[in-house]
Formats: C-alpha cells, sequence, structure tokens
C-alpha cells in the first residue's frame, strides 16, 4: 500500500507536470498559432492589396494594349490599301512599259531598214559621184580647150575692133565737119572727098546719112537753145520790173491811212497763216510718206520673222528628231555590246521569255534641251507621257509666240 501510495502520488505528481507543461504547450501554441495566423492574415491582406493593384495597372495596360492594336489594325488595313494600289499602278507602269518597248523595237527595226536604204542610196549616189567626176573631168579639158580657142578668137577681134574704132573716130569728124555745112551738096561734097560712093559700103553709107542728119538736128536743137536762153532773160527783166513794181505798191499800203492799213495787215497775217499751214500740211504728208514706209517696212519685217521662226521651229523639231534617233542608235550599239558580253557568260534564255520580259537595251535618258516626238499610242486612252510632251510642245509654242510679240513690239 506504501509503495502503492508513492506510485501514485508520482504518478499524480508526474501527471500535474505533464498537465501543466501541455498547458505552458498549448498556451505557447495558442499565442504562436495566434500570431501566425495574424502574420498570415497581414500578408494575405497585403498580398490582396497588391493583387487589386496589379488587377488595375494589367486592366489600363489591357485598355492601352487594344487601343494600341486597334490603332495598328488601322495602319496594317491602310498600308495593306496602299501597297494594293502601289501593285496596281506598278502593274499599270509594266504594261506601260512593255508598250513602250515595243513600240521602241519596231522603231529600231524601221531605223535599221531606213538605215539599210540609206546605204543603198549612199552607195548609188557615191557611184553618180564617180561618173559625175569622171564627167566633170572630161567636159573641163574640152572647156580648156575651147577656152584657149575663145581666147585666141578674142584677140582677133580685139584687133579688128581697134581698127574699127579708128575708122569710127574718122568717120566721126566727117560727119561733124559735114553737119557745119547748111546745103546737102556741099555735104555730099564734103563726103566724096573722104571717101563717100563706091569705096565705102552701103551699110558705112548709111550711117554717115543718118549721123548727118542727126548733127543738123543737133545744130537745130542748139539754135533752139539759144533762142529760148533770150527769152528767160527777157522774162527776168519782166520779173525784175514786176518785183519793183510790187515793192513800190507795198510801199504804198504801207502809207496808207488807218482803216485801209488795218485791212491790209489782217490780209497780209492771212496770208502769212495760209502758207505756214501749206508748210505744215507739206510736211505731215512727208511725215505720212515716212510712216507708211516704215509701216510697210515692219510688215515686211515681220513676216519675215514669222517665215524664219517658222523655219526654225521645223529645223528643230527635224533636229530633235534626229538627235532621239541617234542616242536610240548609240544607246542600242552601247546595250548590244554589253548583251553580247553577258551573252558569253551566261546560257541563252528561251524566246518566250526574252519577247515579255523588259530589256535594258533600249533605255532612254531624258535630257532637258531634247524635244522627243508624240510617240504612237497601242491603247485606246492616250498615256500619262503622251499628254506630258502635249503639254511641253504647247509651252515652248507659248514662249515662241512671246518671244516673236516681244520682237515685233
Amino acid at each position: 500500500d506504501q509503495y502503492k501510495t508513492e506510485y501514485e502520488n508520482k504518478l499524480k505528481e508526474e501527471l500535474e507536470q505533464i498537465r501543466t507543461k501541455t498547458n505552458s504547450e498549448i498556451d505557447r501554441l495558442r499565442t504562436s498559432t495566434r500570431e501566425m495566423y495574424e502574420r498570415e492574415n497581414r500578408n494575405l491582406r497585403e498580398a490582396r492589396d497588391m493583387s487589386m493593384s496589379e488587377k488595375d495597372r494589367a486592366q489600363n495596360t489591357e485598355r492601352e494594349t487594344s487601343t494600341k492594336y486597334e490603332q495598328l489594325m488601322t495602319q496594317f488595313r491602310e498600308l495593306q490599301m496602299n501597297g494594293d494600289n502601289k501593285v496596281v499602278e506598278l502593274q499599270n507602269d509594266l504594261k506601260l512599259k512593255g508598250f513602250e518597248v515595243e513600240r521602241t523595237q519596231m522603231v529600231h527595226e524601221e531605223t535599221v531598214r531606213n538605215l539599210k536604204e540609206a546605204q543603198l542610196e549612199i552607195e548609188k549616189h557615191q557611184k553618180k559621184i564617180e561618173v559625175l567626176t569622171k564627167e566633170y573631168y572630161v567636159l573641163q579639158t574640152s572647156m580648156e580647150k575651147k577656152v584657149v580657142e575663145l581666147e585666141s578668137h578674142i584677140s582677133d577681134k580685139k584687133a579688128k575692133l581697134e581698127t574699127y574704132e579708128k575708122v569710127e573716130k574718122e568717120l566721126d569728124d566727117i560727119v561733124m565737119q559735114a553737119a557745119e555745112v547748111e546745103d546737102e551738096t556741099e555735104a555730099e561734097k564734103v563726103l566724096f572727098s573722104y571717101g563717100y560712093g563706091a569705096n565705102i559700103p552701103s551699110t558705112s553709107k548709111r550711117r554717115l546719112q543718118q549721123s548727118v542728119h542727126l548733127a543738123r538736128r543737133v545744130l537745130q536743137l542748139e539754135k533752139i537753145n539759144s533762142n529760148q536762153k533770150k527769152e528767160i532773160d527777157v522774162e527776168k527783166l519782166k520779173l525784175k520790173q514786176l518785183a519793183e513794181e510790187l515793192k513800190n505798191s507795198n510801199s504804198i499800203l504801207d502809207q496808207a491811212q488807218q482803216p485801209y492799213n488795218y485791212l491790209i495787215e489782217s490780209i497780209r497775217q492771212r496770208d502769212n497763216q495760209i502758207m505756214k499751214q501749206k508748210d505744215y500740211t507739206a510736211t505731215l504728208e512727208n511725215d505720212v510718206k515716212y510712216f507708211t514706209k516704215e509701216k510697210e517696212d515692219l510688215i515686211r519685217t515681220k513676216n519675215q520673222m514669222s517665215l524664219d521662226l517658222e523655219r526654225l521651229l521645223n529645223q528643230r523639231e527635224e533636229m530633235s528628231v534626229m538627235k532621239q534617233v541617234v542616242m536610240n542608235l548609240s544607246t542600242r550599239k552601247y546595250g548590244e555590246k554589253k548583251t553580247q558580253s553577258r551573252d558569253l557568260a551566261r546560257p541563252k534564255s528561251p524566246k518566250s521569255l526574252a519577247i515579255h520580259l523588259p530589256s535594258h537595251d533600249f533605255e532612254t535618258y531624258d535630257e532637258p534641251n531634247i524635244v522627243k516626238p508624240g510617240s504612237i499610242s497601242l491603247t485606246k486612252d492616250n498615256p500619262q507621257w503622251a499628254s506630258k510632251l502635249k503639254k511641253k510642245h504647247a509651252a515652248q509654242n507659248t514662249k515662241f509666240t512671246k518671244v516673236y510679240a516681244t520682237a515685233t513690239s
């Protein structure tokens, strides 16, 4: 019993100790769990606040991304539309370039054909020139012979002419001597004394008769002239007398008294005014004649300038066409050399592809001083470059008309 009681006491003590330990541990666990729960609640609240802020931020970013997405979609659609338009334009440009390439091929073929024809014509002209040179040398030799013959003939004729001139001088002296004689019989005697008759041929006889008649006519006209000179002297004396009488009458009129003097002065003033008006009208008529002449000269120069301008425009168009043809030929030759060097390095492409692919052999370079001719349109509507060329021609025509207007003014 004692041991039992001791054992029970020990058990009680141990149980109390265990109970106290368990109570202390339970209290400690309760405090720790309470602290842990509070800590976890605090962390959860902070996490909830963080998650709410992140949620707001995510919503804002989502809205911004949605707006950016819509903007990018609109930009993408616009770019897609622009790309489609550019593709369509490039396809149209490709078609136009294809037409231009075909046209340039046709023009090149025509130029090659024209070159061949021109070369044939040049050969023909060279042969003609050779034949003409031969004929020219033959004609030159014949002309030299004829010139030598004609020079000898002219020298003979000059000698004969000198003799004839001497004879003519002698005949003139005879005619003047015969003309001084008034009677025809005595004039004939003078002519017979110098060989007029059977010794002189009929032509010289006829000439002597005519010269005698002319000399007599001259002497008669001289007599008439002397008589008219005498009459002129008489008329001059009469004019002097009339001038003296006029002076006397003017002096008498100046000495007249008041009413007559006033009338005379008014008449004189009127006569002076009439004379001035006549002089003024004469000067005006001369000015009118001068201005009409200037007007005719200006009209003539204007017409000449218009013709020169038209000629210059035609020459400029021809020169521009020739320059373009020469440049196309030079670029063609340069492109052929390039293609030959390329063809040696690469294999030949089939003909079907060579027809449709645009070749770089026919590239033309736009220059500001060269006016391109109107292109052959293979479509129904005129292309844009044709309208540009027409506008260029119209602008140049307006420039030339302005220059012409300034020159004429």
